[in-house]
């Protein structure tokens, strides 16, 4: 049988060469570095095609489809969202994705983005909280110490120069999880025995837990003047996190705010509470944090862009490292009008 054409081939990116990948690149770099790629497509934010993302909710979770493009390239993310998976010994959040070329719609990668986007919405926090959080915050309180808490402390660490971490979770192994994990950061972790204790001392606060319900993990009294919130655990309609006069008090900050005012935080506002979109304080068009006592909210639910710039950002890493495959996925016929010409010699020659 005729091997496929080069055009055939498409690079892709497993979990394990994904791994091998951070560890490649360290991951407090790969972290850094990923935020860079991202405020940079923040900044070119207008040139993206925008829309909120597709999901389909069932009782269990939600299966969304994430797309974007800035006209060179297009990509997508398929993400779900299972808070129950894990008492069937299953992860919450499982991810791939692609890019392709605009104008030919030729794919240019296939990428695994389970580990991925735990890297990419650290990255993100951390980018926000780069132009929202107190300059001399060195403590965060992280409450909500599944799987994406180790990479929120890293990112913080490594972007916004954080150096001690107050951990709790209503699950006290999640929590000893989390600890051992972060021994040998160079992070002081603390591990908390409620929400208001890990508060204690934190100018930055990120909540990150699953359940899919809306829930009050701060409560108004528990958030004094001058600290950053960083809210990521809400990310779908009917999924909340902090108290509703938490949100009358702060400074809102959000991706898109077409998704997040069905998704984020600001569900529970009315459609037209001002919210200030982070591009605009990214390329200087808006004001970020404007006072010490100021109370900054980054409604986190995860936007395209940032896949995308994450997806460009391993292909790169990727192609100059050979860590990937070689994913035989595109028919390529030698005349691109005899797809079935194909197949009939397929046959014959088997």
């Amino acid at each position: 049988m005729t091997p496929p054409s080069p055009l055939a081939f498409v690079p892709y990116i497993s979990v394990e060469n994904m791994m091998r990948l951070v560890h490649s690149v360290g991951i407090e770099t790969m972290l850094r570095e990923l935020a860079d790629a991202i405020e940079r497509d923040f900044v070119r934010w207008n040139l993206f095609d925008k829309t909120p993302r597709f999901g389909i909710d069932s009782e269990n979770g939600v299966i969304e489809l994430m797309p974007t493009s800035d006209g060179e390239l297009y990509g997508f993310k398929y993400v779900n969202g299972h808070p129950t998976n894990t008492r069937q010994g299953l992860q919450t959040v499982t991810a791939f994705g692609l890019l392709a070329k605009v104008a030919s719609g030729y794919p240019v990668l296939l990428s695994e983005m389970t580990m991925l986007t735990a890297l990419r919405t650290a990255a993100t926090s951390a980018m926000a909280a780069r132009h929202l959080a107190p300059k001399d915050a060195k403590v965060m309180a992280l409450i909500g110490n599944g799987a994406q808490s180790e990479f929120q402390a890293l990112a913080f660490k490594a972007v916004c120069g954080i150096e001690e971490v107050r951990l709790y979770d209503i699950d006290a192994a999640a929590t000893a999880k989390c600890a051992r994990n972060l021994a040998a950061s160079g992070l002081r972790g603390t591990a908390c025995r409620s929400s208001q204790e890990a508060m204690e001392g934190a100018k930055i606060v990120t909540t990150c837990t699953a359940d899919k319900q809306y829930a009050t993990i701060l409560t108004d009294n528990m958030v004094g003047d001058g600290i950053h919130i960083n809210a990521i655990g809400g990310d779908c309609p009917g999924k909340t996190e902090l108290h509703r006069d938490i949100l009358l008090r702060s400074e809102i900050f959000v991706e898109y705010p077409p998704q997040t005012r069905i998704e984020g935080e600001i569900q529970q506002l009315p459609s037209d509470h001002p919210v200030t979109e982070l591009w605009q304080v990214i390329s200087g068009e808006a004001k970020g944090r404007t006072s010490a006592a100021q109370i900054t909210l980054f409604d986190g639910v995860g936007f395209a862009i940032e896949d995308f710039a994450a997806l460009k950002y391993v292909h790169e890493k990727a192609l100059a490292t050979g860590l990937y495959d070689q994913l035989d996925m595109i028919a390529d016929p030698d005349d691109p009008r005899d797809l079935f010409g194909m197949l009939t010699r397929a046959r014959e020659a088997a």
